[in-house]
């Protein structure tokens, strides 16, 4: 019988060792209740992203965006900035031509969401459908963003390879200076939003709220849309197992 090398560890976080400070870290922040919770889903979301920025959660916005393709499965994940939240539901803005997310809702258009809030313990958890806002939408967004930020949607072709012999970043560089030269002397308000750019709207059909607790035995609540449609609508709520 062969026996294999021991793997090499480059982290290793024990929860078995006399030292303590390896141990994991206890939530004792708060608790969650049924009856602490409102009805509807988006309400109830709006409550905590409130409490987190009365907490001084950094940026509370960031979201984790997790899309998968089909017929492979694979899924892919990145940080963004949730940007609207309205009766119909979580809105974020990125490149839908040429990125991964893109190519990911081309062939499964199902997302979700995951929202971490270290100073307050808490996690959300948004699972549904995804659907393009409208140009006008998209365009009313794009035309509160910095110029330089407007220029960079239009120059970059997101996550496409940037190949090392034909210069790399300065690629890159070369096509913000051409979109500053095609922009130059345009007011900010009347640049166009690329028609590659833009919204894309979560439209949940379940979210989970989840509260940490000590020893593991978290508070979770999941929100369940009772029905077809879009809209507040009917919410069936249960508590989770941690």
């Amino acid at each position: 019988m062969s026996s294999s090398a021991p793997k090499e560890r480059h982290i290793l976080t024990p929860t078995d060792s006399t030292d303590t400070s390896f141990r994991a870290q206890q939530y004792q922040k708060g608790t969650l209740s049924r009856a602490q919770l409102l009805p509807s889903a988006f309400a109830q979301f709006a409550a905590w992203f409130a409490a987190a920025q009365a907490a001084h959660v950094h940026q509370p916005e960031t979201v984790c965006l997790s899309t998968a393709a089909l017929p492979s499965g694979a899924v892919s994940s990145r940080f963004v900035y949730l940007k609207e939240l309205d009766t119909t539901g979580f809105v974020i803005y990125s490149n839908w031509a040429t990125s991964r997310k893109a190519s990911d809702v081309r062939s499964n258009p199902v997302a979700s969401l995951a929202f971490w809030w270290q100073e307050v313990e808490r996690q959300v958890r948004v699972e549904g459908p995804v659907e393009r806002l409208s140009r006008e939408e998209s365009q009313a967004y794009y035309d509160l963003r910095a110029r330089g930020s407007k220029v960079g949607a239009w120059a970059s072709e997101q996550s496409s390879v940037l190949r090392e012999e034909d210069g790399e970043r300065e690629v890159l560089e070369r096509r913000v200076r051409e979109v500053e030269g095609r922009f130059e002397g345009i007011e900010d308000g009347e640049i166009p939003v690329p028609e590659f750019w833009g919204g894309i709207r979560v439209v949940p059909t379940v979210v989970e709220f989840w509260q940490g607790r000590e020893s593991r035995l978290h508070d979770r609540f999941r929100y369940t849309r009772v029905g077809e449609g879009k809209g507040e609508g009917e919410w069936k709520i249960e508590r989770l197992s941690p």
